[in-house]
């Protein structure tokens, strides 16, 4: 972080691709694109690009690890080799594993466990390509394929990241952003529950930079909310004029 000679703002206060501070990167997003499982989304954020797919409720193995009062949810972040510049190593690396707990805990908080007991529902987020927001990018399409399945939420869960570049704290930090900023605090918010269920904080704010952080990321995951929300609604409005 902190290399000076890349100049990451201009004298228009224009970021390096040419965003404002308080702009997210185009976003695409699709469910139900996946014939093989049960539920499955693709999100495009820039040039980040990831696909999630959602096995179950299903009968959960080894059975010993089955809780009589709920289901479990496993959760698996991965990120392809060819998805950054330097071939990543093939098998899960310890910040996969860590982001693949972390994200669990969050998709935890919003799913109706207690409707499936003994039952496991398996979540795999594969990011095909990497440019800043993977985790939270991957939650967002996580939280898709899981309402694609037809699995009981309380609330989809959505995912943004702030950061401060050159001193001006900034919405949805592409890579070069993240990699040279000098800090990045992604967070997932559940709108419903007027809740945050994941923060995580790489460098340093003041107290009053971390509350204007907080204050543009909850405006950022407003923003994809409506987006993910018009995206089923796109699927599956069909349904409803059906039943009408």
């Amino acid at each position: 972080m902190g290399n000076k000679e890349i100049k990451l703002i201009n004298e228009d206060g224009k970021r390096i691709d040419g965003r404002l501070f308080n702009e997210l990167r185009p976003i695409k997003m699709e469910v139900g694109v996946l014939e093989k499982s049960d539920g499955s989304a693709y999100i495009e954020q820039g040039k980040t690009k990831i696909f999630a797919a959602v096995f179950g409720p299903k009968e959960l193995h080894p059975k010993h690890l089955a809780l009589p009062d709920r289901a479990v949810i496993n959760c698996r972040y991965h990120m392809a080799s060819f998805s950054v510049e330097e071939r990543k190593q093939l098998g899960m690396t310890r910040r996969e594993i860590e982001l693949s707990k972390i994200i669990r805990h969050a998709l935890e908080t919003v799913v109706f466990l207690e409707k499936f007991p003994r039952a496991g529902i398996d979540v795999f987020i594969e990011v095909i390509q990497a440019d800043g927001g993977t985790r939270v990018a991957g939650l967002n399409a996580a939280s898709l394929a899981l309402a694609d399945a037809g699995i009981y939420m309380r609330d989809l869960v959505v995912g943004c990241a702030v950061g401060k570049v050159e001193g001006k704290i900034v919405l949805d930090l592409c890579d070069i952003e993240d990699k040279n900023g000098e800090a990045d605090m992604p967070i997932a918010f559940s709108p419903r529950l007027d809740s945050i269920l994941l923060l995580q904080l790489n460098g340093k704010l003041s107290i009053e930079e971390f509350y204007e952080a907080i204050k543009l990321a909850k405006e950022g995951c407003m923003k994809i909310y409506e987006l993910m929300k018009e995206t089923l609604k796109k699927k599956y409005s069909y349904v409803i004029m059906e039943e009408e």
